[in-house]
């Protein structure tokens, strides 16, 4: 098989340029341009690494969050004397209250006072109707009046007694002083020799006869007097028992008209004609007039820090009058509990129950301790956690701390922080869940 024949290329002849050829001449490239293809061979594995680390440093790590700078606020720890008080807004009320209650219960006939009136110890405030009551009481005064005759009869009974036994005694002594005259009559006459042994015996044996029945009835009589006398401190004490419940059942008539009990200021008072009360239903108050103290109602934190005894200062107007804790009402409610103040010394004039009053209770010396501003990060935290920012302040970490003592301005820290350290007090409401924060 042939193969086919390749014919050479035809070459230009010697000295001959072909057209075109002075346009592809060698050009030397630039220092700048061979580093910019030396970077697109090389470079690239390095710029992705380089991307990566600025990625990694941008996004947050686990539990942090990111906040922009001007929404929190930050405080310095510092070494400051901490002013152990707590400001209260108390209200005026009277130092002693009375309440008035219905002891029977009946219908209102007649209203005789009315509410805020000043009343003295005995005044008729309401009177009350019941016929029931005043039947019941009726059956039962004639119920008792019989019992009392009764005892009267058995007191009666028992003197007569007495008084036969004592008769029955004087007459056994007369006999005796009578037999013993004619005994002694006859023993003269008998001496004389005109009487015989035997008649004489006959008037010895009638004294000494006589003699024994008054020895006789004198111990019996002893024994009755003893006995009766019992008996008659039984009678009595039944006549007095008696007698005290037939004063208890006219006093529960009596009890249909409602009397102050005191002197004061009647308040709370407003029973309407015709209306129906129980017994134990109150119908009002009587308050000591000119006679005050004061409630305040006081956050539960401080429950354990307040206590009987501690001193107080009322601002009234531009007064300033010393107060003691007199009363802690433990009981808790909605998050505040009770304390009752009293005055020091007599109070000013004009006050009004009801009245707002500023107090500042003391509750400790002044020391110096590191202390805080006391703000909204201790709702959220109650003192036991805080974000303390780094010395660049870009960033801040939740750690645990000790709080103590607090005030309207500043809060103790016990442990967890230093002088120095840089906290974050404003609210921690909405990174409450986060223990990092990184700051933009």
């Amino acid at each position: 098989m042939d193969r086919p024949v390749t014919q050479p290329a035809t070459l230009p002849p010697a000295g001959r340029q072909i057209s075109g050829s002075g346009m592809d001449r060698a050009v030397a490239l630039s220092r700048a341009t061979l580093i910019r293809r030396r970077a697109l061979r090389f470079g690239g594995p390095a710029a992705f690494i380089l991307l990566a680390c600025v990625i990694w440093k941008m996004v947050p790590a686990s539990g942090t969050l990111s906040v922009q700078k001007d929404q929190v606020t930050i405080e310095t720890v510092r070494s400051a004397p901490f002013l152990d008080y707590l400001p209260v807004r108390a209200t005026v009320a009277p130092l002693n209250v009375t309440f008035v209650d219905a002891i029977q219960g009946g219908e209102v006939l007649e209203v005789v006072a009315h509410d805020g009136a000043l009343v003295a110890k005995g005044d008729v405030l309401v009177r009350l109707t019941n016929p029931q009551l005043q039947l019941d009481v009726t059956s039962r005064e004639a119920q008792i009046a019989s019992q009392l005759g009764a005892v009267s009869a058995q007191r009666l009974t028992l003197q007569q007694s007495r008084t036969a036994e004592e008769s029955q005694l004087g007459e056994a002594r007369y006999n005796l002083l009578k037999a013993q005259r004619e005994l002694e009559i006859h023993g003269q006459l008998q001496g004389q020799g005109f009487e015989s042994d035997a008649n004489l015996r006959s008037f010895r044996d009638e004294a000494d006869y006589y003699a024994r029945s008054v020895k006789r009835l004198t111990e019996a009589h002893k024994l009755d007097v003893a006995v009766a006398e019992k008996q008659g401190e039984e009678i009595d004490q039944e006549a007095q028992r008696l007698r005290n419940n037939l004063a208890v059942v006219e006093d529960s008539l009596n009890a249909l008209i409602l009397r102050s009990p005191l002197d004061g200021r009647l308040t709370n008072f407003d029973p309407q004609p015709g209306q129906s009360l129980k017994a134990g239903d109150k119908i009002g108050q009587i308050d000591s007039e000119g006679k005050y103290r004061l409630d305040a109602d006081i956050d539960e934190f401080y429950l354990g820090r307040v206590a009987i005894g501690e001193r107080a200062q009322a601002d009234i107007g531009d007064v300033k009058i010393p107060m003691t804790v007199a009363r802690v009402h433990p009981q808790v409610t909605n998050g505040q509990f009770r304390a009752e103040l009293t005055f020091d010394r007599e109070p000013p004039k004009g006050l009004r129950r009801g009245e707002s009053v500023d107090v500042r209770i003391t509750l400790g010396e002044t020391h110096t301790a590191l202390v805080l501003p006391n703000g909204a990060w201790l709702e959220a935290s109650g003192g036991s956690s805080a974000f303390v920012a780094t010395a660049d302040g870009r960033a801040a970490d939740r750690v645990t701390i000790v709080s103590g003592r607090r005030n309207p301005e500043q809060v103790e820290i016990t442990g967890g922080l230093h002088d120095g350290d840089r906290v974050i007090v404003s609210s921690y409401n909405s990174f409450k869940n986060f223990n990092h924060l990184s700051i933009h």
